[in-house]
Parts: C-alpha cells; sequence; structure tokens
C-alpha cells in the first residue's frame, strides 16, 4: 500500500528506526568505526546523527542553526557530538530511546522518513547488512525526493533523467533510461554514488556523474 499521508508516514519512520536498532544490536565496537556511506561519517556518528534528527523540534532546529551561521555541516556535527553516547553501546541506547519519536524540525514527514531509509542504508551497505526497507516505504522516499531538493539536491539529481523502479510503481522524469530498484534510484537520487552500480540505462552515467559525497 502507497503511503500517502503524515499518519501513515509516521509509523514508517518508528518502523524503521526500530529495524536499524534492532540490525545494529549485536554489533562489535570495530564495526561502528566503519565509515558510512555517509561522507567521512562512521556508523556511530550516523546513528547519533539520526538520533539529533529525532530530538530536535523547530525552534531548536532553528537556534541550532543561527549559533552555527546556518551552515548545515557545522550544525549537523554539532548535534551529532550531543547525542553520541561514551561507547557504541549508548549511542545506540540513545537511538533507542527516540525511535518512537515524532519530533522534527518540519512537518515534512516524508523527508524525515528519507532521512531514516537513506542513513540507515549508509550504514548497512558496507557492514553488508541484508535487510531492505518496504518498497512502499521508499517509494514514499522515491516520490518526494523526485519532487524536491529538501536535505539533499535529489530533484536536481533525477532532472532530464527517466527513472524506473523494477520492483514497484515509481517512475519520473523524462530523457535517458534509469532503471533499478526503487531503494537504489533512492539511494543515487541522495548522492550514494555506490547505488549507481545497481542500476542500468543509458541514463546512469549521467546519474553517477551529480552523484556527491553527502
Amino acid at each position: 500500500m502507497v503511503r500517502t499521508s503524515a499518519s501513515d508516514l509516521w509509523p514508517a519512520v518508528h518502523a524503521e528506526r526500530a529495524a536499524l536498532a534492532e540490525d545494529l544490536a549485536d554489533l562489535d565496537e570495530d564495526r561502528w568505526a566503519v565509515q558510512s556511506l555517509c561522507g567521512r561519517w562512521s556508523v556511530e556518528e550516523v546513528v547519533a546523527h539520526l538520533t539529533a534528527a529525532a530530538s530536535l523540534g523547530r525552534f531548536r532546529w532553528l537556534r541550532s542553526m543561527l549559533g552555527a551561521r546556518f551552515d548545515a555541516g557545522l550544525h549537523n556535527q554539532r548535534r551529532l557530538e550531543e547525542h553520541r553516547g561514551a561507547t557504541p553501546a549508548e549511542t545506540l541506547q540513545r537511538f533507542r530511546a527516540v525511535a518512537g519519536s515524532r519530533t522534527a524540525p518540519s512537518k515534512d514527514t516524508a523527508a524525515w522518513l528519507g532521512e531514516v531509509v537513506v542513513h540507515g542504508q549508509d550504514i548497512r551497505r558496507p557492514l553488508g547488512l541484508p535487510r531492505t526497507p518496504p518498497v512502499g516505504t521508499v517509494t514514499e522516499v522515491a516520490r518526494f525526493f523526485a519532487g524536491r531538493d529538501f536535505a539533499v539536491p535529489s530533484r536536481s539529481t533525477a532532472e532530464g533523467l527517466h527513472l524506473v523502479a523494477t520492483d514497484g510503481p515509481f517512475e519520473t522524469g523524462s530523457g535517458p533510461e534509469v532503471r533499478g530498484t526503487t531503494l537504489a534510484l533512492t539511494m543515487a537520487m541522495a548522492g550514494r554514488a555506490a547505488y549507481c552500480d545497481d542500476l542500468t540505462g543509458e541514463g546512469v552515467p549521467i546519474l553517477r556523474s551529480r552523484c556527491t559525497p553527502a
């Protein structure tokens, strides 16, 4: 079933957070230090970032951004450090504590679903963890990403390309075709070049050239 309302999307956000926490429950300390697909951040740092994202309402987010002079990178790093524990186990415990949160800087619930879907795969792929979010969940993120440049320039990344999911209803745009799973298309729109390896079509080189470090 395709989710279209915030009341439907929040349970999906909560389910993805819980699934990620479960995937990480038995991770040894060395693997917490593995570099994720999200720029320079380690697995543990991405988890701390997700905790921060689930802990900041609009006012606290705005105050943090003002303090960082609207440097999103600095804002994210400060909040990550705030929510990172003294050990990976504590970092995971803090993430579990906000798994059911509906706190967010804006009402763009699809964006916060995208936050946990994308960062979940930023973690899982380097660690070789097999879970894939449900197609219906990822389809909502793909549609949001194709329609707006929000936390990532996803709409611009997909511009002029015809994206076609091979496992669900997502299809958008016109131009050189790019085919693959909804998850691979979504991750590529989020700038993760590694997922371009999972795609086919004449538009793949164009899409890959637009992927930049997170």
